[in-house]
């Protein structure tokens, strides 16, 4: 879990999973992705084209975000370098990738989950969650700018301290540790996430309803939800 700085407008200090948003960049490295081609994501995110940027996307905004790589740089790379002249702005991803012969892992990751933010918030995604397990040897650190925290947590530990108003921890980002926290080891939960789009991974839109005269926000197969 990282968390968001305090002046985030959507997700000021709350704790969130790494992530961020598609840049020109993510399309032009599908050359240097390993594990999966762009036919194959597309098709597992369900859309025409361009599935692949969003796993490019993945491994970059996790790279920038928290130093943890899902795949490899050339011997002669400093990573911890790489990292901070990607978050300052003066170094590009699809430059880095190429000049550093940066191969990504873009097989490790595997989509479950797609949420689209509801109609009555000012700013609003479409946003794929992906899992992936950490690479051997990469404990990760917060950038110290975007993010001023990072925690490795048992996603049951992370729900009990967000109920315990010790972390804020947004509605989706719960419903999202509750699906990890029912699986007790990470191949249950790899294998879980696999099976994900075999089934099909229907966009989630949170609604408002009253009950009992409180707001209260539902998903599809959530009472109440207006179907």
């Amino acid at each position: 879990m990282v968390q968001r700085h305090a002046g985030d407008i959507m997700f000021g200090s709350a704790y969130v999973f790494p992530g961020g948003l598609l840049e020109p960049g993510d399309s032009t490295v599908h050359d240097f992705c390993t594990g999966l081609q762009d036919p194959r994501a597309s098709a597992l995110l369900g859309v025409d084209s361009g599935g692949l940027d969003y796993y490019s996307a993945a491994i970059r905004e996790l790279f920038e975000e928290t130093g943890i790589l899902l795949g490899r740089a050339g011997s002669d790379s400093d990573l911890e370098s790489s990292r901070n002249s990607l978050n300052d702005g003066s170094l590009d991803w699809d430059r880095w990738v190429r000049q550093a012969a940066v191969t990504l892992d873009c097989g490790s990751l595997r989509y479950f989950s797609h949420w689209v933010t509801p109609a009555f918030l000012p700013k609003r995604y479409s946003t794929r969650f992906f899992l992936a397990e950490c690479p051997a040897g990469q404990e990760g650190s917060h950038d110290g700018g975007e993010l001023t925290d990072l925690r490795w947590m048992p996603a049951s530990e992370v729900i009990a301290a967000a109920d315990a108003g010790d972390m804020t921890v947004h509605f989706p980002t719960l419903r999202t540790l509750s699906s990890i926290a029912q699986h007790a080891d990470i191949e249950s939960l790899k294998q879980w996430a696999e099976s994900c789009p075999v089934s099909g991974v229907a966009p989630i839109t949170p609604r408002r309803i009253r009950k009992d005269g409180q707001a209260e926000l539902v998903i599809p197969g959530d009472e109440g939800y207006p179907e």
